[in-house]
Formats: structure tokens, sequence, C-alpha cells
């Protein structure tokens, strides 16, 4: 086809997916640029759907993408109809008058000129759990070089585009990174689907890459683990096939840090424990959110159940606290920055108390390429290299301790393509553990209709959770929580009401029909306690290196049989709480078959499991690397289990406990 034929078969199905009150002319040119725009170089799938032949499958595809172009920064007057029109405020970004200024800007950060020949600490990544580790040796009056992959980028465009976020389902690249320019993984699904994806694809397992990781643009639900989390193989034995093991520390060894996060960094919720949690030393320091409209039907209905509820434990203030605002209940929070700060992530918290002390150099745009070490073991240095104008730099920078906090995926692959003639598989893995045990989160949940409207958009969303579906499951390995959602961009709710199919194929946007299902639309939604795998990994591809000179990364492995079933319950499950609410119409997550895809993504663990024996394990209890004692990791990968639950507090919890340890033997 013609460029101007292409041009007019897309007006023409973008007038085709408006209701005709919405379908101007000059609404219609816009989105069609816009559709034009991204199809032909960033998102092809979006042309394919628009263009696609008629039937219903078809049709859902392309008022998906209209959609998503319709709504791709919230409301605007001009585009709805009279049913969003008194929400255009409200489900729109806040205004920039209410933004809060950055805790860290442009100031905090160095260049590769800046850098000094050595340091008393290099830490790798400024997500969770590089930043605790970078707080905690900065205060204790070492020199440390946080290094960070990604950059500090544009705020307005972070509080603005709603089809750029990790959570969005667009396609296309997220702000917090990585972007375009982020090398491919290679995936393996089952035995010979061997698939090569780009960084906005949900296969990639992206986790954001900017200052503060993926805390800039986290839920942040702050929930701890059980102590039967860490026993999972004591409590239930190990499922064949599996390499379900339990942790080398206790919910007793992790209580103290994670009531010291809970109070350092501020989590609001409420004081009704579940039948499954461990004993609290403190009360949270913030109570929960008031109850919305959907939490109040939600907490009756569970009642009717014989469920427990409680808050759902959130690091977001409700009232000032540790000198941030409180939560403003803006209708964008997961996926987005906070305009005033009220989340706590490492940008907002630990790393602007590292880089009070004097003792912290913040380094973006730069990745650790390679770990330098003795013949010993010991880590002499790291090897540095990023880009900036176009232009690839490197340096080497010798340090007495190296503490990796790169999240799950990109920590093991450092350690792997840090081989060396005496490690010539990498370190850490003379035993061929480096990489295994991946794991992530799948979700069980239901969608529905109600006949009322239970949409308030006040935000963060989630504030009812059942957690007594953890455990005591007959038949089931673990479970897990489910709790209501995030309030969802509106992009995202007519994605989400056309996937379900809880709207007709045909029902056009801006129809009276598809806004009013926009405000009646809920989601319960809860993560499984995964059953590990030895066969789940990360594997790095000698063969095949990104521009930097680095190896390229393969994912493997499949969901367990078991976390399947447990998906299926906690799918059964959200959708009876639905029904007991009075929802009209329900649609349960349809269930899933084995092999899937690998498990990581946000919530990525695993790769570098904590252990007593080094040939079971890639670090001891304190974190250390066997054979490379002053070689730390501080992230997810050191999990063993990665409970039914969000793991960001135990990240949190066990980094400041490693690292107070390497202070203390310093």
């Amino acid at each position: 086809m013609q460029d101007s034929d292409i041009t007019a078969a897309v007006r023409a199905q973008v007038a085709r997916a408006l209701d005709p009150a919405l379908a101007r002319e000059d609404l219609i040119d816009e989105l069609t640029a816009r559709i034009l725009a991204v199809g032909t170089t960033e998102q092809p799938a979006w042309l394919d759907a628009v263009l696609a032949a008629d039937g219903e499958a078809a049709g859902r595809a392309l008022r998906t993408v209209v959609g998503d172009a319709l709504y791709a920064h919230g409301l605007a007057a001009d585009r709805v109809g009279p049913a969003l029109a008194p929400h255009v405020g409200a489900w729109s970004p806040p205004p920039p008058e209410h933004w809060e200024p950055l805790r860290i800007g442009p100031r905090d950060l160095a260049t590769p000129e800046d850098l000094a020949e050595t340091y008393d600490a290099i830490v790798i990544g400024s997500g969770a759990g590089g930043g605790v580790a970078a707080q905690t040796l900065a205060e204790a009056g070492c020199s440390v070089l946080v290094l960070e992959r990604g950059t500090l980028p544009d705020r307005s465009a972070l509080l603005t585009e709603h089809l750029r976020t990790p959570r969005a389902a667009s396609g296309l690249f997220p702000r917090s990174g990585p972007g375009a320019d982020a090398e491919e993984r290679e995936v393996l699904l089952g035995a010979d689907d061997l698939r090569r994806v780009r960084s906005a694809d949900s296969l990639w397992s992206n986790n954001a890459m900017t200052i503060g990781g993926g805390t800039r643009v986290y839920g942040a639900q702050a929930w701890r683990l059980a102590p039967r989390d860490l026993a999972m193989a004591s409590t239930y034995g190990v499922p064949e096939g599996s390499s379900l093991a339990d942790w080398p520390i206790t919910y007793d060894d992790l209580e103290p840090y994670y009531a010291r996060i809970e109070q350092s960094f501020g989590v609001s919720g409420g004081s009704s424990p579940g039948p499954w949690d461990g004993p609290r030393s403190v009360p949270l320091p913030m109570g929960p959110f008031p109850p919305s409209p959907l939490s109040a039907r939600l907490e009756r209905a569970a009642g009717q159940l014989g469920l427990g509820t409680q808050p759902v434990p959130l690091l977001i203030n409700t009232r000032p606290y540790a000198g941030r605002s409180a939560c403003r209940r803006c209708a964008q929070c997961v996926g987005f920055d906070c305009p005033v700060g009220a989340r706590a992530g490492s940008h907002t918290t630990s790393l602007p108390a590292a880089l009070a002390t004097g003792n912290t150099t913040l380094l973006p745009g730069a990745q650790a390429s390679r770990i330098l070490v003795a013949g010993s073991g010991r880590a002499r240095g790291v090897e540095l290299v990023g880009a900036r104008d176009g232009r690839i730099w490197r340096a080497t920078v010798r340090a007495g301790l190296v503490v990796l906090a790169a999240g799950a995926i990109e920590s093991a692959r450092l350690l792997l393509d840090s081989a060396t003639e005496e490690h010539p598989h990498g370190l850490g893995n003379d035993t061929d553990q480096v990489g295994r045990h991946l794991q992530g989160h799948a979700y069980g949940g239901a969608s529905a209709l109600f006949a009322e409207e239970v949409v308030d958009l006040r935000g963060p969303g989630p504030q009812i959770a059942t957690t007594d579906l953890r455990h005591g499951n007959e038949g089931i390995v673990g479970g897990g929580i489910l709790a209501d959602e995030f309030v969802p961009t509106p992009a995202s709710m007519q994605r989400s009401l056309h996937d379900t199919g809880l709207v007709a194929a045909d029902t056009p946007l801006g129809s009276p029909t598809m806004e009013r299902a926009m405000l009646r639309f809920a989601r319960i939604m809860g993560p499984i306690q995964e059953v590990t795998s030895a066969s789940s990994r990360v594997r790095r591809l000698t063969g095949r290196r990104d521009r930097f000179g680095r190896s390229l990364v393969r994912l493997e492995g499949s969901l367990h049989p078991e976390d399947l079933r447990g998906r299926d319950l906690l799918s059964h499950r959200a959708a009876a709480w639905l029904a007991a609410a009075g929802a009209a119409e329900i649609r349960p997550m349809p269930s899933m078959t084995a092999p899937t895809p690998p498990s990581g993504g946000q919530h990525q663990a695993g790769t570098c499991r904590m252990g007593t024996d080094p040939a079971r394990s890639v670090v001891s209890p304190e974190g250390r690397v066997w054979g490379h004692e002053n070689i730390v990791i501080a992230d997810g990968s050191t999990h063993v289990t990665n409970g039914g639950v969000n793991p960001v507090l135990t990240i949190l919890a066990n980094a400041l406990r490693i690292s107070e340890g390497v202070v203390s033997t310093r």
C-alpha cells in the first residue's frame, strides 16, 4: 500500500473505533498520526492491529490500540463523553503546581571524569538493596561509588505519559528504562521455542533502570515474609521437579530489620495480623488510607466468606513522615513517579541519606562490565562502561568491597561475565549455581463489572487484602495473598475491559456503554508462592554481545505445575470474593498450561541463592559470594523463595542485615 492509502485506511479504522459523538475530524487526525508514528517506528503491532481484517478479535484489537492513543495522557475534556466528563481532573496527571522537588537532582550526579581511582566500596545498582547498602556503608565512613545503568529521566514524562510505564501493556519502551538502546535478550519457551525480545516485551523481564531502580515507579506494597515462607521445604517437602529449599535464616533473624525499615522508610497500614504472620516488635508507624467504596464492599463480602482481611501495607505516607509529604491520593501511582515524594523509594530515602554523608558518588549511565579478582578470589576492582554523546567510555576503578544489587538477572549476568582462568564459568559459579532458581511471581485473580460505580479514582488503590490463603490450602504448596488493585490508568482500564470481554468487542470508545463500564470495573489480584526449579535460570551467551561487549542473556525455564495449581486457586477465590461483593459479571484469569515463559519481571528473585552449602548456593547467609569474601549480594537474587507477597520489604530488610554485617567485620 502507498503511504497515502495506509493513512486513509488508518483514519477510517480510527473513526470506526470511536463513538460517533467523539469522531471529530481533528481528533481522528491526531489519533491517526499517533498510531502511524508508533506503528512505523517503535511498535509495528499497533499498525497491524488497526489494519487487521474484520472479526470479533480484530475489532477488539483495533479498539484497544485506538484506546491507547486516545488515553495516552489520561483524560481530556474534549475527548470524553458525559459519564467521564466529571472525572477529567481526577483521572489525569497531577498538574505541575502540585509537584514537589525531587530529593536527588542533576547536581548530585557524577560524570566519568569525577571518578576516583579507588573506593572503599562499589555498589552496583541504585534500587532497593543498593540504596540501603550505600547508606549503611557511607554512614559507617566508607567511600562509596554507586553505579546505576539508567539515568534521571525527564520527570514530566514519568508523570504524564500513561503508555510508557512498566505497567502499561502498550508494548512501548518505558520512560523509567530500559529504552530502545537496551540489548535484546533470548527467551527459551519450552524445549525449542527460542525468541529474541526487546526490553519493551514482557518476556524480557524488565525492571526499571533509573536512579532509584524499581522503587522509582513501584507500587510499594510492603509485606513481610511469613515464618513458613522461609521454611517451605520443611513445611511441604520438595515437590518432584522442584528445587524447593528452606532459607538459611529465620523470620526471627529478619524481624528486627523489617521493623527498622518500616520505621525509617515509613510504612502505612493496619494492625490486624493475618493467620500466618510472624510477631512484630513494633507497630507500623502510620495508619491506613480511608476505605473506598470497593474496599468497603469487599470487607463485608469477606466476612460472608469467612475470610479475614487487613489493610494493605504500603511504603506510602498517609501523613507527613520522615521529611516527606503525605500522599495526595492522585489516580496514578504504580508505574509513575510520585509527584510529592510520599512513596518511599531509594531516590527519596536511602540514596539522599548516603549522599548527605559526603562519602558517596552516584554515577548514572554506567554499567559494571566485569568484576576484577585476584588469584585469591578477592575482588580488587570493577571495569565500567557507558555511553555519552554517542561515544562509549570505559574505566577501571579499584575497591575493597563490591556489592551487587542490580537485580536477579543482571547480578547473575555480571558474575557469569566476570569469568577468569581460575573461575572459567564465572565468579561464585564453580558448582554451576549462578543463574539457577530464577523466579518472580505468577498472579492469580479475577476481574468484574458491578451494576453500580465502584471506582472513586482515589489512589493509590490497594486498600484491603486477605492473607488467609498464604498457606493452609489443602493440596496446594504455599499460596498467596489477594488484594484490590491499584487505580488503573484510563488506557489500561479500557484494555482490561476488552481483554476480559467485559465489554463487547464492537463497543465504541467514548460511548456511554464503555465509559460507564470504566467506572464499574474492579479487579482482585495476588502473587503466588512459586515453587522454584533449578532449570529456571539465567544463562550467559558467550557468542553474542551487546554494543558494550557484554555477553547477552538467555532466560530459560517454566513455572512448576504446583505454581499453576496455586495460581488457579487464587483466581477461583478472587472470583468468589467478587461475587459475594455483588459483582454482576466476573471473569477469573484463565488457567495456564506448562511450559510457561520463565518467571521474572519486576519481582525477579533467585539466581544467587543464599545457603550454607557452597555446592547448592551462591552466597553465604551473610550475603558473601562463596570463594570471594569481599563480593556481597544485597538484592532479591539471594532469595531462596520469594513468598506469596511483594518482595521489596524483604529486599530492603535483608540488604540492611547484610550490609551492617559487612560493616561490623571491617
